[in-house]
């Protein structure tokens, strides 16, 4: 005779996939953060630090931004980018020993020991880079101190103990922010060479230390956030406000507006995989909300309110592609309504001219 189990109660938490999917970035990192790894007893509960992270990102923290500006390729271009984070001597650089660099004299002297360490270094390329330059940024009315104390320990985390380095801040723009420049040659013989994977991970460890002084800050991929296209890049950016077409713009507006005269949408799997993520995106968030709602504690109930706004007020699901297309579409449909107007203008002008002529 067998024996009957009991039914399971049901538990929407023992079912959610992990939430992390939501802000995980597209390539592998080099570490598991702490709201990736879930509670062994319960993957689909929030743990404490999945909760945290959930409320900022739907309360709108403001993103950090990390962004490698450039590298130096020799003595002549290192002394004028120094010179540029300087303002020519008139700001002081702190290097990686908390030494404070004021003037020209100390710019030299730092320059003269990367050179002469360049000189040294075997592996180094023709081509090779001296240092890696960096900018840590925050938006427009962040506290100026505590980007500045965030982005030096953040510099001691993560070059301290193997890199030279130096920085500086700037304040003559609405967005305070730090320049850093990193000699690429580290004291191990290796050199810096950082990827995808490292950059967000260095955005993370900015946004928390952000957060240690007060400071509302994440370091979310667009993803998260309901946003596919990706910005664009500088030199782009730079030939747009000269007035100059760059070919990636060219290109883009012939294969759009080639669709839009044959009638004819190029398929393109990229699209369809960016649209199916993003609702896994979107339903994963509302599977949550639901959990939450769920619970008796008001502060549950007041977070999955939260998160359905959030997801409601999430941008439409348009890559750059699509957006073209739509403007060539409009501009097209408001040239001819301008035409139909026009015709019908010429329409009532003969008119009356064959009023006054009878």
């Amino acid at each position: 005779m067998s024996r009957r189990h009991p039914p399971r109660p049901t538990d929407l938490a023992s079912e959610l996939p992990p939430i992390s999917y939501v802000w995980e970035t597209p390539n592998r990192r080099p570490r598991r953060a702490e709201w990736d790894i879930p509670d062994p007893a319960s993957p689909g509960r929030l743990t404490p630090a999945m909760r945290a992270k959930l409320e900022r990102i739907v309360r709108r923290a403001p993103e950090v931004m990390v962004k490698i500006t450039g590298r130096t390729k020799g003595v002549a271009h290192l002394k004028s980018h120094l010179a540029y984070i300087t303002r020519n001597g008139e700001l002081d650089a702190e290097t990686e020993q908390g030494a404070t660099m004021a003037g020209r004299s100390g710019l030299k002297d730092l320059q003269q020991r990367w050179e002469d360490d360049s000189v040294l270094d075997n592996k180094r390329r023709r081509d090779g880079s001296l240092s890696i330059n960096i900018i840590l940024s925050m938006p427009a009315g962040t506290d100026a101190t505590a980007v500045k104390d965030s982005a030096r320990a953040f510099a001691v985390e993560t070059f301290g103990y193997n890199h030279d380095y130096v920085f500086v801040q700037h304040l003559d723009d609405k967005h305070p922010h730090v320049h850093l420049t990193v000699r690429s040659l580290g004291q191990d013989g290796k050199r810096l060479n950082p990827r995808k994977a490292d950059l967000q991970a260095w955005r993370e460890r900015f946004a928390g230390e952000l957060r240690l002084r007060g400071i509302a800050a994440e370091a979310t991929p667009r993803r998260t956030r309901g946003r596919v296209r990706k910005g664009d890049r500088g030199a782009v950016l730079a030939m747009r406000k000269r007035k100059i077409t760059p070919d990636v713009d060219r290109l883009a507006r012939k294969e759009v507006l080639s669709e839009v005269r044959s009638g004819k949408t190029a398929k393109h799997p990229w699209d369809e995989q960016i649209k199916s993520r993003q609702d896994t995106i979107r339903r994963r968030y509302l599977e949550y909300a639901t959990e939450l709602q769920r619970s008796s504690v008001p502060a549950d109930q007041e977070l999955a309110r939260q998160v359905r706004q959030f997801v409601n007020d999430m941008p439409t699901v348009e890559t750059r592609r699509h957006a073209l297309k739509n403007e060539l579409s409009e501009l097209a449909s408001s040239r001819r309504r301008g035409a139909e107007q026009g015709d019908d203008v010429d329409l009532r002008d003969r008119k009356r001219d064959d009023e006054r002529t009878r």
